[in-house]
């Protein structure tokens, strides 16, 4: 009998207007455009969509997050927490509006019994919020190493194979 495979989200969150605060976005552009997406793992460009992205939160089993959050730390740090670290006051900060928002749509959906057993942040202190559909060439740096973390804590039983490496389907002569 086979065993199935946990239910994966990969959410990049953000405003795209807003130079760095786009990061998730941009992770989430980044992903798609070079990495093969195993079968079990959905990724999603969740914007700045709030209460609306309800059901894609509750259709996973684990749920991954990637935004900007405002630390007390260099810009370009890169911060990795889950959502019990936030809630036992493990991290002493307010975050991005979305991951607060975030923090209580899990909570409507902790209340409707369909929450992911384990919520991932993947953050990046943002360098600018200025009027800009580009990242700062800082953050764009971070891209990789937030695929890093991802990857990482994914783990080998769901590789994240970059397009590249794929092997080309072969047409019937």
């Amino acid at each position: 009998m086979e065993q199935q495979k946990k239910a994966i989200g990969i959410m990049g969150l953000g405003n795209l207007l807003l130079s760095d605060e786009g990061f998730g976005i941009h992770f989430i552009q980044y992903l798609e455009k070079n990495y093969q997406i195993p079968e079990n793992v959905e990724v999603i460009d969740g914007g700045t969509g709030g209460i609306l992205l309800a059901p894609f939160i509750e259709e996973h089993d684990e749920l991954y997050v990637i935004d900007v959050v405002d630390l007390d730390d260099e810009p370009g740090s890169v911060h990795y927490f889950t959502d019990a670290d936030v809630r036992c006051g493990d991290i002493q900060t307010r975050m991005s509006p979305h991951q607060v928002g975030m923090l209580d749509i899990i909570d409507i959906c902790r209340i409707s019994g369909k929450v992911p057993d384990k919520v991932h942040f993947i953050a990046v202190v943002p360098k600018s919020l200025d009027s800009s559909m580009q990242l700062t060439p800082l953050l764009q740096g971070r891209i990789k190493d937030v695929l890093q973390i991802l990857a990482d804590k994914l783990g080998k039983d769901v590789p994240l194979t970059p397009l590249d490496l794929c092997p080309k389907s072969i047409s019937a002569s």
